[in-house]
């Protein structure tokens, strides 16, 4: 891979200058590549990385690489798909990553979920995190500092339904299909639900979930970790609208056997909230408790 050299702290390498038949996407001023080997994005091994944590790790690769247009350097570097289990070659090779990652200084987003993939949600994902970061830099710079700012996820206008929400709310279409569902007698209930909670020690997670028969709820779970990197929107939201997204690929596809009972789920947010000590800011959705 050409590259045009590496950023000034000499462990990043900037954007490839030329890219063959692997075209970058651009948006808001980035470039978007796929599928690029921590290899290419860190310009040798970096001081506090061992040969073999190298070696490694710099085979690994990431679904996404969002790169700066005018200087070429990484933005963040982007993985989607299921959290590894523990103690597996999987996990091993995701903190290898990481303590890489750190040691060059490149930011990484994490979305872990069993259920949303890179080639499938990557692109809108990715394109989501550029618009979003993009606006609140908009906004902290805006000189009408009286009226209290709106945030992206909470923009209003025309939703897919017709009716009026949050546009860039990501799962306002698994919301709407839910409501089909529900017309067409395919779920029990058209409200999509979620919670989420910010761990002090780990990531933050978000859940959604639509109650499919009277005894039974589909429930989706995702992670979203940010390392040396912001998202633009509230990062646990985030988790409980790719939650909602993930509902709505599930239901797309009919994958709704083996489902929890729904007194169990319900059984699971009210262990969620007992850990609230656990937990910043505390437990906000007592209520779900004895939904």
């Amino acid at each position: 891979m050409t590259s045009i050299g590496s950023d000034e702290r000499g462990w990043l390498r900037a954007v490839p200058a030329e890219t063959g038949r692997d075209e970058p996407l651009c948006r808001a001023g980035h470039r978007i590549l796929a599928a690029r080997r921590l290899s290419d994005l860190v310009h040798g091994r970096p001081p506090g990385v061992t040969g073999s944590q190298w070696t490694s790790a710099s085979r690994a690769s990431f679904d996404y690489v969002v790169y700066a247009a005018d200087t070429g350097r990484p933005v963040v570097a982007v993985e989607i798909g299921p959290v590894p289990s523990a103690g597996s070659p999987e996990q091993r090779v995701e903190r290898l990553k990481d303590a890489v990652s750190a040691a060059a200084g490149l930011p990484v987003l994490r979305i872990g979920s069993p259920t949303l993939r890179a080639v499938e949600h990557g692109r809108r994902l990715v394109e989501y995190v550029i618009d979003a970061r993009a606006y609140a830099a908009g906004g902290a710079d805006a000189a009408d500092t009286d009226a209290p700012p709106v945030g992206f996820r909470d923009i209003l206008g025309r939703l897919p339904d017709g009716r009026t929400g949050p546009v860039n709310d990501l799962g306002a279409l698994t919301r709407a299909a839910a409501v089909e569902a529900y017309v067409a007698g395919q779920v029990a209930d058209p409200i999509v639900r979620g919670l989420h909670v910010r761990w002090v020690d780990g990531p933050v997670q978000g859940w959604s979930w639509v109650q499919v028969r009277p005894d039974a709820c589909l429930v989706e779970q995702v992670s979203v970790t940010e390392h040396r990197f912001s998202c633009g929107v509230d990062a646990a939201r985030l988790a409980e609208d790719l939650a909602a997204v993930a509902v709505g690929e599930r239901l797309r596809q009919n994958a709704v056997a083996d489902l929890p009972p729904r007194a169990e789920w319900t059984a699971r947010i009210a262990a969620l909230s007992q850990r609230r000590h656990e937990l910043v800011g505390g437990f906000a959705f007592d209520h779900l408790c004895a939904d």
